[in-house]
């Protein structure tokens, strides 16, 4: 099939998008923390958020779970059925952390933030240790 310039800039510009809208909903982002970069997945909705990392054995060193709330609360968390030791930041609306926890594995013991915050970034425990990121610090890349 041959098609006129104006159609194959058309067809070319689709492509482009579709790949561009494939990558926005493939559930994972990159989060920056000064210089540090998380590759993480997304738990956006209440049963991705109630799942979260349950049942999962391994974590990529650079990996996370970032959790999107509606909005701003006292969201609490625990490591039920969870078999990772895992650290939690608890993010405000704004985007900066407000506190960090270390949670250990298949524990209900709850993990409150603080204060009101918007997200949650669990990664593998002693992961923002190791990368001297505190309470305070910024977090660039969070979805609105």
């Amino acid at each position: 099939m041959r098609c006129k310039p104006g159609r194959l800039s058309a067809l070319a510009l689709m492509a482009v998008l579709s790949g561009a809208c494939a990558a926005e909903n493939d559930g994972r982002q990159v989060l920056r923390i000064g210089d540090h970069a998380f590759q993480v997945e997304i738990a956006a909705t209440p049963q991705q958020r109630e799942r979260g990392l349950m049942g999962r054995t391994q974590l990529a060193e650079k990996g996370g779970m970032l959790f999107v709330f509606d909005a701003a609360g006292r969201h609490c968390f625990w490591m039920r059925n969870t078999p990772l030791p895992l650290s939690i930041a608890f993010i405000d609306e704004a985007g900066r952390i407000a506190n960090i926890a270390d949670m250990q594995p298949h524990t209900d013991t709850l993990h409150c933030p603080a204060t009101a915050i918007r997200y949650a970034l669990e990664v593998a425990q002693g992961g923002f240790a190791q990368r001297r990121i505190v309470a305070g610090v910024r977090v660039d890349g969070l979805p609105r």
